[in-house]
């Protein structure tokens, strides 16, 4: 039994680097690990610089169908300037590497962001990957919700209704706009964790 416990415990760890890649850092109840990426405007951009305030990380792929779920239907957008209205800085984050499906340059960040009315704060590219595996982002999108004290409180899907079907965002419950108006309120964020779901991130490895 042992020898059976012990494998299998071998075999889920291989499995877990297979999918993630290096173990996660990031951790609800604990702070963000801060970050420093380039910008679709071409400029660095830090985790550490929006201390004090709300922030909201997404992870995406333009080129994923989930994706295109809630941008073709303008829903992203709208949580998006809801939000930032609020003082919430909500960062897009591409960890798509070179060569793979949604890899993006700057360039092609800016013409996204204006074909599709992206009411984000700032899109930032990871194509190394490093800070997808520190915050053990697996799907596009992938939520991640910061306090102003730096402490991550919500981690995974956006809703739940895991479907790439934009009839479905009008019935479910967006977990990001559902924790920011709990923690905006001073109360404690009911669901913190969620399963997320969408096209795996593109990662180099």
């Amino acid at each position: 039994m042992r020898k059976i416990l012990f494998l299998a415990i071998c075999a889920g760890l291989l499995v877990n680097m297979t999918v993630s890649g290096d173990p996660a850092v990031a951790a609800v109840g604990k702070n963000a690990p801060n970050f420093t990426l380039q910008g679709g405007d071409g400029k660095e951009h830090s985790l550490a610089d929006y201390k004090g305030k709300f922030v909201v990380l997404e992870w995406t792929n333009p080129d994923c169908p989930f994706v295109h779920k809630f941008y073709d239907s303008g829903a992203m957008q709208k949580l998006q300037k809801e939000e930032t209205d609020k003082g919430v800085v909500w960062l897009r984050i591409n960890s798509s590497a070179k060569g793979k499906e949604g890899f993006q340059s700057p360039a092609d960040v800016t013409a996204y962001v204006k074909e599709n009315n992206v009411a984000a704060t700032e899109t930032l590219l990871d194509p190394s990957g490093k800070v997808g595996h520190e915050y053990g982002a697996r799907t596009t999108p992938h939520m991640f919700v910061i306090n102003p004290k730096g402490e991550l409180i919500y981690a995974g899907g956006i809703d739940n209704k895991p479907s790439a079907d934009a009839e479905d965002i009008a019935s479910a419950q967006n977990y990001v706009q559902t924790a920011l108006d709990e923690a905006m309120a001073g109360k404690p964020v009911t669901v913190a964790t969620a399963k997320p779901y969408g096209c795996s991130v593109k990662y180099a490895n």
